[in-house]
């Protein structure tokens, strides 16, 4: 009986992690990935817990199964997030990578910032929140690739 628990679990484990949006926090691990793959690299800059655009396009492109399925197989999503809340803050570590990104990507300081790149960080096009639906959204980075 516990063997047969032990792998429902592990189903319903695996099962839920199919739709998680598989986001990567530091741009050499997501170059490695996009070279290995050859896929391009596609650099969100977002304040999650203040940027009420950046919390709609969360919501109606990158948190959508559409979308998650579609990029699994496409893209290496790296998410550059600076939240503002004390409770959401980032360690150390990874708001420095942040904001390296963002000197290198994001001088201006656009939230929500979408910048889809190769494997060696070269950029291909820059969008923003654009009231579009995944499929939309898809065509809009695809537009970009080279």
């Amino acid at each position: 009986m516990k063997q047969y628990l032990v792998l429902l679990l592990l189903l319903m484990t695996a099962s839920g992690s199919v739709l998680a949006q598989d986001w990567q926090t530091d741009l050499n691990v997501a170059k490695y990935i996009a070279k290995t793959n050859e896929m391009p690299i596609i650099l969100v800059f977002q304040g999650s817990d203040w940027c009420a655009p950046c919390i709609k396009l969360d919501r109606a492109v990158w948190s959508t199964d559409k979308f998650k399925e579609y990029a699994d197989k496409h893209y290496v999503m790296l998410q550059a997030d600076f939240p503002r809340r004390k409770s959401n803050a980032l360690p150390k570590e990874q708001l420095n990578k942040n904001k390296a990104l963002a000197e290198k990507y994001n001088r201006q300081g656009i939230f929500p910032f979408v910048v889809v790149m190769n494997a060696d960080g070269e950029v291909y096009g820059e969008t923003s929140y654009k009231k579009l639906s995944p499929e939309q959204y898809i065509a809009e980075l695809n537009s970009f690739i080279k």
